[in-house]
């Protein structure tokens, strides 16, 4: 405002004619210089408090920057660390939670309502089912309206049909509401969309891991609610009180802003900018200068995107790297409950068909030593998230995928030995700790590898094949067991095998890359260039 007072007003200023000054000037005495017109040229631009100050002095720069630019300038801060504990709340509550409840509540149900084995693994895979059908739709609503929008839905989804399920009078009401329920689960994934979509590029791939912490405290948590509940209140108060975290989660949601990227791509630049500025001053840092902008406008959520030339291959093979995660895992946890019953693997052809009577002859409960054991499963959970996130950044998302099934295809083929009891805990341990530290890899890569206008919907889309991997696993690990435990070692081996090769073979490794904004733009082309100039270059 001082400077605008100066240019409105006429200088004057006083030459003497000293004997230093140049023969040339000649110009001695008092000189009047006016600057008229300045004011005309300006246009006044509003403050806040009511002065009017000229559109130069209050955007000093012509400069542009895109969503990417200002979460990296702005930095990893409080309002990560905010957003990082209600993911995680997410995760563990509706996914995690509602996931472990389901080896809790099959033999419970098994020995009250005295139902056939088919109607219990029944149980188990309705909820696979309502996931893999919803997957795809939730990727589209969030898309379409919002990731917050979609994930609002989906929690409340869950939280109605979870507390309803403690009401179902007959098994035909609970398989139902059970499917219901994993119809709401399936967009739990977009969490990792929204949260991404917030994360600076350096911290970005250890904040998407560190969910699985999240992922582990909410099977723990169930597992010790269980202990508490199970034996005086029973699976009904069970089952409603597992919902419950889902209410607290559905009140944060009101805090949490809706992404960023969504509303540039949406053309709402001013709901984005409100949202850039106030995650900065909630981290204290600086926004940038310039003028928010997107590249270009596209239509968002159309499955013909993740099939352009650029994603044909990458989409295909992260559909197979996907539902090899799920498979493997899901068909881990139920073999270490074979392997368990007989002690080895070698022992469990001719010990099958002793199991088989005795299980049909008597019904048993879980008792407190399962309990135990079921959560000393959980934890191995914790050393394979610790080794992921140790590795990626260093030798990269494609390269930890591929070790990850690498290991755990060696650790199915050991088990081929018969060795003891403790050996084969440490084997199914070591395999189950790194194939869920593969799947939280592919949890980091794919939302980067994806341009905004699909990142949801390519997520769900992988989370749908994950749901079909969980939908044929229960047909190896328990039908095809019984006929051979080698073949069906030889199943998930060869599945990892070929998995870790399809690691390898993606065509775009996203370590040390922004996220891309435009399907049209290549791959790093918004993070190459910009403020790598050095002082003499020239920018068109």
């Amino acid at each position: 405002i001082e400077s605008w007072f100066l240019c409105s007003r006429v200088v004057k200023f006083r030459r003497t004619g000293e004997s230093s000054r140049s023969d040339e000037d000649g110009v001695s005495g008092e000189h009047e210089v006016q600057i008229e017109g300045v004011r005309t040229e300006l246009e006044p631009v509003e403050l806040e408090d009511g002065a009017a100050v000229p559109k130069e002095f209050a955007n000093p720069t012509d400069d542009t920057f895109m969503v990417e630019d200002a979460v990296e300038a702005i930095g990893f801060g409080k309002f990560q660390w905010k957003l990082s504990v209600i993911t995680g709340l997410a995760w563990a509550s509706n996914y995690a939670m509602e996931m472990m409840i389901l080896s809790i509540l099959a033999p419970q149900l098994h020995c009250e309502w005295r139902l056939p084995s088919w109607q219990v693994a029944l149980l188990t895979s309705v909820v696979f089912v309502g996931m893999m059908s919803s997957s795809t739709l939730w990727g589209n609503i969030s898309d379409q309206y919002g990731r917050k929008t979609g994930l609002k839905i989906s929690v409340l989804w869950t939280l109605y049909y979870g507390i309803l399920s403690g009401f179902a009078p007959v098994y035909s009401w609970i398989l139902v509401l059970r499917g219901l329920v994993g119809f709401g689960i399936g967009g739990v994934p977009q969490s990792v969309t929204l949260y991404a979509e917030f994360l600076p590029m350096k911290a970005r791939a250890k904040c998407i891991l560190l969910i699985e912490v999240f992922w582990a405290v909410g099977t723990v948590f169930e597992v010790l609610l269980a202990v508490l509940v199970m034996p005086t209140l029973g699976w009904r108060w069970l089952l409603v009180l597992s919902a419950l975290p889902l209410l607290l989660f559905a009140g944060l949601c009101f805090w949490l802003p809706e992404s960023a990227r969504y509303d540039v791509l949406s053309g709402n630049q001013e709901k984005a900018l409100a949202t850039l500025k106030r995650i900065a001053l909630e981290n204290g840092a600086p926004m940038p200068l310039g003028k928010l902008v997107i590249s270009r406008q596209e239509d968002r959520g159309k499955m013909r995107d993740l099939f352009t030339p650029h994603f044909r291959w990458t989409t295909l093979l992260l559909w197979f790297i996907w539902f090899s995660n799920a498979f493997s895992y899901y068909g881990l946890v139920l073999l270490t409950t074979e392997f368990f019953q007989t002690g080895d693997v070698c022992s469990i052809s001719s010990r099958r068909q002793e199991v088989k009577a005795k299980c049909s002859l008597t019904c048993e409960y879980l008792t407190e030593e399962d309990y135990t054991d079921l959560l000393w499963t959980t934890l191995s959970e914790f050393p394979g998230v610790l080794v992921t996130l140790w590795i990626i950044d260093r030798i990269g998302r494609k390269k930890t995928m591929a070790l990850s099934f690498l290991v755990f295809s060696f650790c199915s083929l050991l088990l081929f030995l018969c060795v003891g009891r403790n050996v084969l805990t440490v084997l199914l341990f070591i395999a189950r700790a790194f194939i869920s530290g593969g799947f939280q890899a592919a949890y980091v890569y794919t939302p980067e590898v994806y341009p905004t206008a699909t990142r949801a919907l390519g997520l769900g889309t992988c989370s749908g094949m994950a749901r079909v991997g969980a939908l044929i696993t229960p047909f190896i690990a328990q039908v095809m067991l019984e006929s051979s435990v080698y073949l069906t070692l030889v199943v998930y081996s060869s599945c990892c095998l070929l998995a870790a090769l399809a690691s390898c073979f993606l065509p775009i490794e996203t370590k040390g890359r922004g996220l891309q904004e435009s399907s049209h733009k290549e791959w790093g082309q918004e993070m190459v260039g910009r403020g790598s100039h050095s002082p003499g270059e020239s920018q068109e």
